[in-house]
């Protein structure tokens, strides 16, 4: 295998799992553990990656194309479920994401209701819609159509909401809530402790990966809107720290 088949097998391979150690690849791959090390600090070069001790994770986050194809179905149930926690009068924040875009669909057209969002896909669909509608300000990503940075938390740090609905690109063994992006996290983390209840909407394919940065834990959200089916472990860090969990 060339290097640059190889490397394009690890880029595949990280932004399946969410992240990936040396040892693994090199067995995997069958190549020595120097030749995967090599390989990791070119593509740390590039920007695709981000090295961490013993590994590598996911950098670049998948585009906002890819995530409106994957798990569908999954994704229509999270939103039915999360939409009937919305009440008329109620002012909502949705986070940048293909899960909370399918919220958005659902909701826009309620009356009464006020939606501050920081993407832009959500920003056109609600604008089809009667919902009163907030878009945050600051700098596009234009990968995702999710504005981030200084400006939009600055803008969403003013508002109150009765409910958010957050996203998230994986979640830890650990059930740490994670993101590619320290901008986002901080976003993400303060516009949580804004919204009297805040609800974690993710699919399955969320867990059990990394990302660069941590955001905050399950428990800090009033309740996680998935289809997972808990492992073990993960349950008993759910009955332990009293997480709420809403499954479809």
């Amino acid at each position: 295998m060339l290097a640059a088949e190889r490397q394009t097998k690890i880029i595949g391979l990280i932004e399946e799992r969410g992240s990936v150690q040396v040892e693994e690849l090199a067995q995997e791959l069958k190549v020595s553990a120097m030749t995967i090390r090599r390989d990791l600090v070119k593509l740390e070069e590039t920007g695709r990656i981000e090295r961490c001790h013993g590994g590598a994770v996911a950098k670049q986050e998948v585009s906002y194309e890819d995530k409106q194809i994957r798990n569908k179905r999954e994704k229509y149930k999270i939103a039915e479920k999360c939409a009937g926690l919305v009440s008329t009068g109620d002012t909502v924040f949705l986070d940048a994401g293909t899960t909370t875009y399918e919220i958005a669909k659902r909701i826009c057209g309620m009356q009464g209701v006020t939606i501050v969002t920081n993407d832009l896909e959500i920003a056109q669909v609600v604008k089809q819609g009667s919902a009163e509608l907030f878009v945050c300000g600051g700098r596009v990503q234009k990968s995702t159509g999710s504005m981030l940075g200084y400006y939009a938390t600055g803008f969403l740090l003013d508002f109150r909401f009765d409910v958010g609905f957050f996203g998230a690109a994986s979640i830890s063994e650990e059930l740490e809530v994670m993101t590619p992006t320290v901008e986002k996290a901080f976003l993400k983390r303060e516009t949580a402790l804004r919204c009297e209840k805040a609800y974690l909407a993710v699919d399955h394919s969320k867990f059990g990966k990394q990302s660069m940065v941590k955001i905050n834990g399950l428990g800090d959200y009033t309740a996680v809107v998935t289809d997972r089916q808990f492992t073990p472990k993960e349950a008993e860090i759910i009955e332990r720290e009293r997480i709420k969990v809403v499954k479809i």
